[in-house]
Parts: C-alpha cells; structure tokens; sequence
C-alpha cells in the first residue's frame, strides 16, 4: 500500500482516503441541509498547512473554501456544479505540497 497524501471527511462520518475526482463528487453529491452538511478534504498529518471544504448553502449552491497557509492562500467560493467543484478540487490538491512526494 503507498503512503497516504490526503483524505476527505464528510459530517455523516464517512472518510475516503486520497479520494479521486469521482470519490470527491459522490461526497459531494450526498450532502443534504440537515445532517450532512460538509465535506472536508486534507492532508493525513498532525497540523495540515491547507486544506478545502465543500459545504450545502442552501438553495444558492455549495461555499467552497480553499486555504493554504503556506501560499498565503484563502478563498471563499460559491458553485452550483458538483462536477465542476469535485474537478476544481482534485487539480487544486495536485498542486498541494506533499513532503516525499
């Protein structure tokens, strides 16, 4: 088995270790507004410099959060399309510093 990069955690407890594009949009596509409202995606260590979250806003879509303190980086998004978001968030972690990698 490799080394473990990054994993995805969802607030109903699911956990998917170094998810793909299509992992990312199954959890994506699974949140609903009441007991699974979030998807949080980082790297498998002790004190993460970055990290990504999808969360429900309602009717508006989905807020995308993207910080990486060792780039100075911090967004805040809104998106409707979970393809769009699971594609944006698998090319945004590729470029994530990943120390042996």
């Amino acid at each position: 088995m490799g080394r473990l990069y990054y994993r995805a955690d969802s607030e109903d407890g699911d956990r998917i270790d170094d998810p793909s594009e299509d992992a990312l949009f199954m959890m994506i596509s699974d949140l609903n507004g009441s007991d699974n409202t979030f998807v949080v995606v980082k790297p498998d260590e002790g004190d993460p410099v970055w990290f990504a979250s999808v969360t429900v806003a309602g009717e508006r879509g989905y807020e995308v959060v993207r910080r990486d303190t060792s780039r100075s980086e911090h967004e805040v998004t809104m998106a409707t399309s979970i393809n769009d978001i699971a594609r944006d968030l698998t090319v945004w972690m590729a470029a994530r510093h990943f120390p042996g990698r």
